[in-house]
């Protein structure tokens, strides 16, 4: 081509186009490479999708930006679903190492990463605390990847996630993460390393008190009587946020002799009892709505939860395959 004939800018573009069977082929070849996806591509080169679990168990994952946080937004639906024998996943996106009144660093990240290692054993489910500073949590295209891999790794049927509006900047920041990944997890050329979902999960927001822009809707409302006093257990078991206070508290909240000790747990009881009651009493027509009146009105304690616009939009049949507790109509 005679570029004294054409505009620098046509030049350019010939030359782009010229490229492209090029990058054609370095795009088969990185998708060739990736080492999880055991299927292979197509034939067009294209990465196969992640192989379907054919065990018909509900596979649900959730993100908390704290260890602690899964556990009192998810924990008693998580305890309902492992108890169907369904395989739960909770996340902690930071590992905690600076919420404690008294100590900090790799000793409160190891002692936060076993207290909510001894909540999954009391629920029944599995964990992960990811290897991320607590209050440094940001929006990178290296965290959506990690987030996208894992939700594709545990094959999700559900995504749970902090809401992207909320106090806590490491908790608007799981929002936003989750919300990137979402719909991303079924895109093949991207993180091809980890084969993609052929169907996006449902995502959800747990429940939050925040007004602006909007409030929590509470879409899914899930009675957890029969499982709260695993949820207690794990309050108990995060010993260091609630029984000593965590990055608030001091060493007046858990004194030395049994007596006091025994007391504080009492106390933070029947501090975590009153939120737990709250949340059927926020919800109470959508319990009556999805157990009938006369159970719904009976229902103490509850989990609720938000259906992101942004993942697969369940109709009333697959919320109840999801959400397997409720009565049949």
């Amino acid at each position: 081509m005679d570029s004294r004939r054409f505009p620098l800018r046509f030049v350019a573009a010939a030359a782009a186009l010229a490229a492209f069977p090029l990058l054609g082929l370095l795009g088969t070849a990185c998708a060739r490479s990736g080492a999880s996806s055991a299927a292979g591509p197509d034939p067009s080169g294209r990465p196969a999708p992640a192989d379907a679990p054919q065990d018909g168990k509900l596979r649900i994952i959730a993100f908390g930006a704290h260890p602690d946080d899964c556990e009192l937004r998810e924990g008693g639906v998580a305890a309902k679903w492992a108890a169907l024998g369904h395989k739960v996943k909770f996340v902690s996106c930071t590992n905690g190492d600076i919420g404690h009144w008294g100590m900090a660093g790799g000793p409160l990240a190891a002692r936060r990463a076993a207290e909510v290692h001894r909540c999954a054993q009391i629920l029944g489910i599995e964990t992960e605390v990811l290897d991320i500073h607590d209050g440094e949590l940001m929006v990178t295209m290296e965290n959506r990847r990690t987030i996208c891999r894992l939700i594709r790794q545990w094959k999700a049927d559900i995504v749970i996630s902090h809401r992207p509006n909320d106090y806590h900047p490491d908790h608007r920041y799981v929002g936003v993460l989750v919300m990137d990944a979402a719909y991303m997890v079924t895109v093949p050329f991207f993180c091809p390393d980890t084969p993609h979902l052929a169907k996006n999960p449902v995502f959800l927001f747990s429940e939050d008190g925040f007004q602006r822009p909007n409030p929590f809707t509470g879409d899914i409302v899930v009675a957890i009587d029969d499982v709260i006093e695993k949820k207690f257990a794990c309050v108990e078991a995060l010993e260091s946020q609630f029984l000593e206070g965590g990055c608030n508290g001091g060493p007046h909240l858990w004194p030395a002799d049994e007596a006091g000790r025994q007391a504080r747990r009492q106390k933070v009881r029947e501090q975590f009892e009153k939120r737990f009651l709250s949340t059927a009493n926020r919800f109470r027509a959508r319990l009556e709505q999805l157990y009938g009146p006369e159970r719904g009105r009976a229902v103490r304690y509850a989990e609720a939860f938000e259906i992101c616009e942004y993942g697969r939009r369940p109709d009333e049949a697959e919320l109840r395959r999801l959400f397997p507790f409720f009565p049949e109509r």
